[in-house]
C-alpha cells in the first residue's frame, strides 16, 4: 500500500465556474456558502446580515427572492455589496430574469418548481448573455412529478435524473456555466446521490445536507454527510444548512473543511477529552481560548492539554500549546518546552504567544 496516497484527498476533476470573484471547481479551494434569513425586502437588514456572513468567512451569500418586491430591492443590495451574491429562485422564472438584470453573480433554480422548459430556456438565455452561472438545485422536497411517481419521494436516482435532465436543457442552448446540487435531509441518501452524480458529469458540485436540523443535531448530520463526500474528493462548494444563526453555518463549514485537511484557515484548537487524570479545569479553558481566537485568520494549530500522560506529547504536535497539572503549566512551541509557570497563567501565556505568532490582537485580561 502506498501510504502517501492514503493520507491525501484526491479531488474529483471538474470544470471551472466563476461566481463573481470566486472560482468553483477545477481544483480551486472549496468555497463556503450560506444564506441570509432576513426578508430581502428589508435592504438594510439583508446587507447587514450578508456582511456578517462574509466577515465570518463565507465566500458566497445567497438571497431569497420570493416575490416582485424582493426582486425590486436587488439593485440596491447589489450597489451596497461587491462580494458574490446568488439569487434563490422558486416558481417564478421572471424573478430570475430580474436578478440577472440586477447584476447578481449566480442564479439558483429548482427543476421541481421552476415550471415549463421554455421558462428555463428564457432564464438560460439571459444568464448566457450576462455571463451569469446557474446552479441546478435539486432536493427531496421539490422533485418533478414524473420522477416522484417513478422513484418515490427520497430516492437518490430521482435527484440525479432530475439534475441531469435540467442540465440537458441548458446544454441544448450551449450553456455550460452550471453548478449542480442534489440534497436530501438524509446524510446517507445525499452521499449516494452525490456519489452517483459525480460519476455522470464533470460539473462542479455544491454539496450540502438540506434541512439538517438545529445547531447541535444539524452540525453532526452535516459533518457526517459532507465529511464523507469531501474525503472521497467530492465537492467544490458547500453549505451547512442549520436552523440557527447562519453565521454558525459558516463556522461549522470551516471546521469541517479543516477537519478534512482541505482548508488551512484560522486557529484550530486541539484539546484532550479529559479523564480522571486531568488535573486542571480544562473544558472552560479550551472553550475560552477557542472563543477568543475565533477572529484570527492566520492558520495555527493550538493544543490545550490537561495531564502529564498524553498532554506534552500531543502539544508538541501543534504549532503552540499548553499542558498543565500539579499546579504548574508548560508552554510548548514547535515541539519544545519553552517555559514553565504557575497553572493560573496558562491561558494568558498561551494567548500572548498566539498574538506574537500571528500578529493579531486578542482581547483578554
Amino acid at each position: 500500500m502506498d501510504m502517501d496516497n492514503t493520507l491525501s484527498t484526491k479531488r474529483r476533476k471538474s470544470r471551472t465556474v466563476k461566481v463573481g470573484e470566486v472560482l468553483i471547481g477545477g481544483g480551486f479551494p472549496i468555497s463556503i456558502q450560506s444564506m441570509t434569513t432576513s426578508d430581502t425586502r428589508d435592504v438594510g437588514a439583508t446587507v447587514a446580515q450578508a456582511n456578517q456572513l462574509f466577515e465570518a468567512g463565507c465566500e458566497i451569500v445567497r438571497l431569497s427572492v420570493l416575490n416582485k418586491q424582493a426582486a425590486a430591492c436587488l439593485p440596491e443590495i447589489r450597489k451596497q455589496i461587491d462580494r458574490p451574491l446568488v439569487a434563490d429562485i422558486h416558481f417564478n422564472y421572471k424573478l430570475a430574469l430580474a436578478a440577472i438584470e440586477a447584476g447578481l453573480d449566480k442564479i439558483r433554480i429548482n427543476p421541481g418548481n421552476i415550471g415549463d422548459t421554455w421558462k428555463v430556456r428564457e432564464v438560460t438565455k439571459a444568464a448566457k448573455d450576462s455571463g451569469v452561472p446557474i446552479r441546478i438545485g435539486v432536493n427531496s422536497g421539490s422533485l418533478p412529478e414524473d420522477l416522484l411517481k417513478q422513484y418515490g419521494h427520497d430516492d437518490p436516482r430521482a435527484f440525479v435524473n432530475a439534475a441531469l435532465r435540467e442540465a440537458a436543457v441548458l446544454e441544448e442552448m450551449e450553456f455550460q456555466d452550471i453548478v449542480i446540487s442534489v440534497k436530501s435531509s438524509s446524510a446517507a441518501k445525499s452521499f449516494q446521490a452525490y456519489s452517483a452524480l459525480a460519476e455522470r458529469c464533470d460539473y462542479p458540485l455544491h454539496i450540502g445536507i438540506t434541512e439538517a436540523g438545529t445547531l447541535e443535531s444539524g452540525t453532526i448530520k452535516s459533518s457526517v454527510g459532507l465529511g464523507a463526500l469531501l474525503l472521497q474528493g467530492i465537492g467544490d462548494t458547500m453549505r451547512v444548512s442549520l436552523t440557527a444563526d447562519p453565521v454558525n453555518e459558516v463556522r461549522v463549514a470551516k471546521q469541517i473543511l479543516k477537519s478534512c485537511e482541505l482548508k488551512a484557515d484560522g486557529i484550530e484548537v486541539i484539546s484532550c477529552p479529559t479523564c480522571g487524570r486531568c488535573q486542571i479545569d480544562l473544558i472552560p479553558l479550551a472553550e475560552s481560548i477557542e472563543a477568543k481566537t475565533r477572529h484570527i485568520k492566520t492558520p495555527l494549530k493550538v493544543a490545550v492539554m490537561g495531564c502529564a500522560v498524553n498532554g506534552p506529547g500531543e502539544a508538541r504536535a501543534a504549532d503552540v500549546g499548553i499542558s498543565g497539572g500539579s499546579g504548574r503549566g508548560q508552554l510548548i512551541k514547535k515541539g519544545e518546552v519553552v517555559s514553565s509557570f504557575a497553572e493560573s497563567e496558562l491561558e494568558s501565556r498561551l494567548l500572548n504567544e498566539i498574538e506574537a505568532m500571528t500578529g493579531e490582537k486578542i482581547e483578554h485580561p
